[in-house]
């Protein structure tokens, strides 16, 4: 089985999308986002492919694709969707593979099973990203907690937006997790933008297996 990373957020919004996109282009690698709510305006899927310049065999499909733009378990309820978590299996590939969550931790599938508890039961390395604008000390250290009272494994923080030096060195320090660095804004925003923006930013042996 090759390395497989798995990438959640501290909320909706965060940049967990655009991170992604620059972590599988970078690993040369293979993208799947088990859970799709809200497809108005086309999928995180989709924007994975324009902006890792990945081709569209790289981008697996969703396990489920939900309409409604919701939280899964109400977005399924809506669309008359049964979401069973034993489906949701990290797939063999040949590749390292970056697999993106839906939302925040806490963000339930069903309405009696969380993501966390779906990557509690993959155990794989698990990246955090968070905003460094305010609130980001709180979302950020209670998301750390929620891993760990799982014990879900940790690989790091990495940063999306402006700089905030102070943001930055608080919440690893406190967290006692290590920081990978800092996406910043991009504009405009397309694959050769990302891929340099994130060779400048990031070290990718630090996502190596």
């Amino acid at each position: 089985m090759t390395h497989r990373i798995v990438v959640t957020a501290t909320d909706t919004d965060v940049g967990k999308t655009i991170f992604s996109a620059a972590l599988v282009g970078a690993l040369d690698g293979i993208y799947w986002k088990p859970v799709q709510a809200g497809i108005d305006g086309g999928t995180d899927s989709e924007t994975v492919r324009r902006l890792s310049g990945l081709s569209p065999d790289r981008i697996l499909p969703e396990a489920y694709q939900l309409e409604t733009p919701a939280s899964p378990h109400l977005a399924a309820a809506i669309d008359g969707v049964t979401i069973d978590p034993h489906r949701l299996v990290p797939p063999s590939v040949d590749r390292p593979l970056v697999i993106e969550g839906a939302g925040g931790l806490l963000v339930p599938l069903t309405p009696d099973y969380l993501t966390a508890d779906l990557f509690a039961r993959w155990k794989l390395p698990t990246i955090l990203v968070c905003r460094t604008s305010l609130g980001t000390i709180n979302h950020s250290l209670l998301s750390i907690e929620a891993l760990r009272a799982r014990a879900i494994p940790i690989l790091g923080i990495a940063f999306v937006g402006d700089a905030h030096e102070e943001n930055e060195r608080i919440i690893p320090a406190l967290g006692k997790v290590r920081r990978l660095g800092r996406l910043p804004r991009l504009d405009p925003l397309d694959a050769p933008a990302l891929a340099a923006a994130f060779r400048q930013a990031f070290d990718v042996k630090d996502f190596a297996a």
